[in-house]
């Protein structure tokens, strides 16, 4: 039986329906949003802008702005009653980048 991307992310998430599913999509597209729109604001605060060097707008992606989508992600989460779901993905993902960069 073929299963549907939506089946597919209920059974690899672990949720019981395809609203919470739906509700999941819907934070990590406000999130992004968000973000994005955040950023153009952000970045300016610390002088760096489009005339920028391309590494400093890398590196402030990095230690600015993906901290700043986690936090956002983990609000969004809240708002929308989703919380202990984006904990639990921002501990998974978190975990991942330590394994990353302790790797020998």
């Amino acid at each position: 039986m073929n299963t549907t991307w939506i089946d597919r992310l209920k059974i690899r998430w672990g949720l019981n329906s395809y609203w919470q599913v739906l509700i999941i999509l819907l934070v990590f597209a406000s999130t992004g949003t968000s973000v994005l729109y955040l950023k153009k604001f952000i970045l300016p605060l610390l002088g760096i802008t489009d005339q920028s060097a391309m590494w400093l707008r890398i590196l402030a992606s990095i230690f600015v702005i993906l901290p700043l989508y986690q936090v956002v992600l983990l609000f969004f989460g809240f708002i929308f009653g989703q919380f202990q779901f984006f904990w639990n993905f921002e501990k998974r993902t978190f975990g991942r980048i330590v394994n990353w960069f302790s790797r020998k």
